[in-house]
């Protein structure tokens, strides 16, 4: 906790308190310095949170140990969850030079995606805060971890994560944004860009791009191209991917728009920004079967533009020329 001495002059007590505020990190806002901390996941498993932590251990080995078992243990705060499942053991660890390697029982490979991605980044993080320790590769059994795509991980460092903006005091900012949404046919996208957009800081821009698609076109012969009634329940971005959780009204078809328009329209708006490359679409959080008929909500998509109205034409324009 932040200790404020009373004073007589609000200006000064505010400002005090601001401070104490931006100081505050992860569960339960404490903001008691530390020179270690442990990163969880919060309540709705959505995003990495902070708590500092002062280690029993001071030597490497001690302190890898400890931050394993912290990292699979129940936090007392309930805003926090622990980023390795209870069901997840961790089996062993080696340390080559500055290379951790650990090694997990084949109930990780259990975890959703998004779910897995934040707790290897949780764990990365952690982790690398020891000195000594500089990058992590994963193994799942006697095999090394890899993503959803079967491609290997391989080894991750504290840089290899993108932590979500909007973590300060809440303030008012405001940006311009680019929006895709489906033209009245409902076979192409139409991009509109919306200037001066005011926005909370503590509010990330991936969620602003999908609250500002989800309430829909403002351009005229535009329209949303996501099912009506569709909720956002969670989004984050991690490692350059954007897991989008939408609620089961997604599945609700309307097929006057094309189902490739309802995922670039997601996709493109989202990859807009410079840290997404690759997106994906769960429904609460599954990633298990197809959106309609061609795309499976396993995958991760990349931007496409080829949908874009006009697209065609300015191709045949430049191939001309």
């Amino acid at each position: 906790m932040c200790f404020l001495r009373l004073r007589k002059r609000t200006g000064l007590f505010l400002m005090l308190f601001l401070v104490c505020l931006s100081a505050a990190a992860g569960c339960g806002d404490k903001a008691e310095e530390s020179g270690y901390h442990i990163e969880y996941l919060n309540k709705e498993k959505s995003r990495i949170v902070k708590a500092p932590y002062e280690p029993e251990a001071s030597d490497t080995d001690g302190l890898i140990r400890e931050f394993l078992s912290v990292l699979s243990t129940d936090s007392d705060d309930v805003e926090c969850r622990k980023p390795i499942p209870g069901d997840v053991k961790v089996t062993g660890y080696s340390l080559d030079g500055v290379l951790l390697t650990l090694r997990f029982d084949p109930n990780y490979s259990n975890m959703s995606a998004v779910e897995e991605v934040l707790c290897r980044a949780a764990v990365v993080r952690t982790l690398t805060q020891i000195k000594g320790v500089e990058c992590i590769s994963f193994y799942v059994g006697d095999a090394p971890l890899t993503d959803v795509k079967g491609n290997i991980v391989g080894n991750m460092t504290q840089e290899s994560f993108i932590e979500n903006p909007g973590e300060q005091i809440n303030s008012i900012q405001n940006t311009s944004i680019t929006l895709y949404f489906s033209n009245e046919a409902g076979d192409a996208l139409v991009r509109e860009v919306r200037e001066d957009v005011y926005y909370s800081s503590n509010i990330s821009l991936e969620k602003l791009i999908m609250e500002q698609l989800l309430a829909g076109a403002e351009s005229a012969g535009a329209k949303s191209a996501i099912p009506v009634g569709t909720r956002l329940v969670t989004v984050s971005v991690v490692d350059g991917v954007c897991y989008v959780s939408l609620d089961e009204a997604f599945r609700n078809q309307d097929y006057k728009v094309n189902e490739a328009i309802v995922i670039y329209s997601i996709v493109n708006s989202l990859t807009e920004l410079p840290t997404i490359g690759k997106v994906q679409i769960s429904v609460n959080g599954n990633t298990g079967g197809m959106y309609r008929d061609s795309f499976s909500l396993a995958n991760m998509y990349e931007r496409n533009l080829e949908y874009v109205a006009g697209a065609h034409e300015k191709i045949e324009q430049m191939t001309e020329e």
